[in-house]
């Protein structure tokens, strides 16, 4: 059967589908639009998508010969999983694979930001630093202080339990309060305004849905302690990013640290500018074996379902 992958990914997944298929993979690495991509895939069993990809009713009822769109993200929001039922469709993602990577890449961030570390790199790289200043780039500690976590997820969990050298106290708001959360590390549940009032930094940890689409604008910016860090490895739309650039230039907040943005690859030009944000290229689960791993999953999910099975990973039930 022929399989299309609508970005380069790891061979690792590709060369197990290679044993027994044929694929076909998008080699430019480039985002195809959705004419490009309903193009693409027309005659083919099964998709790899990514999340950049649209995956809605249209494209899928142009390709109906495709039984399986696999999504090499853990993330869904770019399909549609009603049009899916509707058409009998599966769906597939990538979770818990990514969840220890993209928890260190907030933490990367948290220090990055705390510590100035990109800022002190260019002033070094630039011949700005004469000599030793007791008051030269400044930041702060991370050690003790309070950790707001907002998405007690599989990834907010794994942000939490990287905490514990650091003797942070922790709150924490989720859709439902989580008991074993709780117990775990010794967190405070607290209603998001509450929490937000309290913490020293606050991570975002939630999906993309419309309840949490600008969960942090203007409002709740204006709520967080002076020295608070923001740091989002969630999805961009989740913050306003208009507001942020508000709070970080009228000293709101102390500082940020991004890895995604509302509008992808483009990003607010006002953020480009400012030395109290760190900006990453969404580059959450990007390290060699995560990646890898991710491949694999995708592959079995496509495999499972050409074989006339249901998906190890399914998007819905």
């Amino acid at each position: 059967m022929k399989i299309y992958v609508t970005r380069d990914i790891p061979e690792s997944g590709l060369n197990t589908l290679r044993q027994t298929h044929q694929v076909i993979v998008n080699t430019e690495d480039k985002q195809l639009t959705k004419a490009q991509l309903i193009e693409a895939i027309q005659g083919v069993d099964a998709v790899i998508s990514s999340l950049t990809d649209t995956i809605d009713g249209e494209v899928m009822d142009a390709a109906p010969s495709v039984k399986i769109f696999a999504n090499y993200a853990v993330g869904f929001n770019n399909m549609d999983v009603d049009a899916a039922k509707e058409r009998g469709v599966y769906l597939s993602n990538t979770p818990d694979v990514l969840s220890d990577t993209t928890a260190e890449t907030a933490w990367s961030l948290l220090f990055a930001v705390s510590r100035r570390v990109v800022e002190a790199d260019h002033y070094l790289r630039s011949g700005q630093w004469n000599s030793f200043s007791a008051k030269l780039l400044l930041g702060q500690d991370v050690y003790g202080k309070t950790l707001g976590i907002i998405g007690a997820g599989r990834i907010g969990h794994r942000f939490a339990e990287k905490s514990r050298g650091y003797h942070m106290p922790i709150v924490y708001f989720n859709r439902e309060r989580d008991l074993d959360f709780e117990k775990r590390f010794n967190a405070t549940y607290a209603p998001l305004e509450d929490l937000l009032g309290r913490a020293d930094v606050v991570s975002l940890h939630v999906p993309l849905t419309e309840e949490t689409h600008h969960l942090i604008g203007e409002k709740e910016l204006g709520l967080m302690k002076k020295n608070a860090i923001l740091i989002n490895t969630s999805r961009g739309p989740v913050v306003d990013e208009k507001a942020l650039v508000d709070a970080l230039e009228g000293g709101t907040i102390w500082g940020a640290g991004l890895d995604v943005y509302e509008n992808e690859p483009h990003v607010t030009p006002d953020l480009l500018t400012m030395k109290n944000v760190v900006l990453l290229p969404h580059i959450g689960s990007a390290t060699v074996e995560t990646r890898s791993r991710m491949s694999d999953m995708a592959a079995r999910n496509v495999l499972l379902v050409l074989e006339g099975k249901k998906p190890a990973n399914p998007v819905y039930e």
